[in-house]
């Protein structure tokens, strides 16, 4: 297997004495606790207040509005989580290095609403999930084979925290992807799984000539449209409905695409179903055309936190998307590809969140 190599340091030798290894697994134990306590702290405000000014048990409830027992029971936890620290001589809180992160980093933030709204009630059925090939958390919101099908009727803050999650996560990578993408100087691109059109809005406003025809299931183009009625450049944006999962569905030929984009797409399907969908959209792939996979692979980050992050969001897709799919390894999707009759041509790392673009060809 290979690794970047903050990664290959974390994941293959052990880097913990025993007692940290021990706090470690308690830490895991009340990982619930844990999480729910440091939400409260950020959404009452108190880790806000704390990064102004060293307080008091009193001047944090009444600031946040909290009896004093509510507050101690949060700020104790905090202590022991690692999110305040406590002056013993004045016994005023501040805010820790760790309680600073998870106010303002920007994925935090994001990383903790997607899990709160979208998963936190669904992961109670893992065991059934893993067990069963199915993602058993869903049906907390409905009764759908997958979260794709329900999620333009999901409840409207549950939507807001899962746009705020893949949008986060692709947006910071399009700047980058851009000029990857157009040194190819594609006038047809072919965006399957294009969600709701800011791909395909970016690559229209990034060339004056490029036509764009986004491939996906029919609710998601409906969304689309929305997205970008009245938009520049919405005139050169197509859509193709279509069922990935449905093996007889094929690309539209007509289309003749010189540049087919997959962004954060195929991690939303097992191996056998990319497989599948690779073999068709080769079918569709002319001599010179390129095919663009934009994922977060976890072998390829630059930092272990990131890969973190990583294998953590394959186990939304286990309970609550759709049963089967991952955050792949490099290799994994490698493999896919020359299986489906492609090779790879380059991969460029290191773009916004921790992506990677992989380039491929008819072989």
């Amino acid at each position: 297997m290979n690794l970047f190599p903050d990664i290959e340091k974390a994941y293959t030798k052990e880097r913990l004495s025993a007692r940290e290894a021990q706090r470690l697994a308690q830490y895991i134990a009340f990982g619930p606790v844990i999480f729910q306590a440091s939400r409260l702290m950020v959404k009452f405000g108190i880790l806000d207040r704390l990064r102004d000014r060293d307080m008091t048990l009193q001047e944090v409830a009444a600031a946040a509005g909290l009896s004093e027992y509510a507050a101690q029971v949060l700020l104790e936890a905090g202590l022991s989580i690692g999110t305040v620290l406590i002056d013993t001589k004045t016994d005023r809180y501040s805010i820790s290095k760790t309680g600073w992160f998870l106010l303002n980093d920007p994925a935090t933030r994001v990383d903790m609403d997607f899990n709160h709204d979208v998963n936190y009630e669904g992961f109670f059925h893992l065991e059934e999930a893993l067990l069963e090939g199915r993602p058993a958390g869903l049906a907390h919101f409905g009764p759908w084979p997958t979260l794709y099908e329900g999620l333009s009727s999901l409840p409207e803050q549950v939507q807001k925290s899962w746009f705020g999650f893949d949008h986060f996560y692709s947006d910071h990578s399009f700047d980058e992807a851009l000029p990857i993408v157009f040194r190819y100087h594609p006038r047809r691109i072919m965006d399957v799984g294009g969600n709701t059109g800011r791909w395909a809005l970016r690559c229209v406003e990034y060339d004056p000539e490029v036509e764009v025809t986004i491939v996906d299931l029919p609710q998601q183009i409906a969304m689309m449209r929305k997205q970008t009625a009245g938009k520049p450049g919405a005139d050169r944006i197509g859509a193709h409905p279509m069922d990935m999962l449905d093996p007889s569905a094929e690309f539209p030929a007509a289309l003749r695409p010189d540049l087919i984009w997959m962004s954060q797409f195929l991690d939303c399907f097992s191996e056998p179903q990319i497989l599948s969908i690779l073999q068709r959209a080769a079918k569709v792939m002319g001599p010179d055309s390129r095919l663009a996979i934009m994922e977060t692979f976890w072998d390829r980050q630059r930092f272990e936190p990131a890969s973190f992050c990583l294998t953590m969001t394959s186990l939304y897709f286990t309970v609550m998307a759709n049963g089967n799919s991952k955050m792949y390894h490099s290799d994994d999707m490698t493999r896919l590809v020359e299986d489906a009759g492609l090779a790879v041509e380059e991969i460029h790392d290191g773009l916004g969140q921790g992506h990677s673009i992989m380039i491929c060809k008819r072989k």
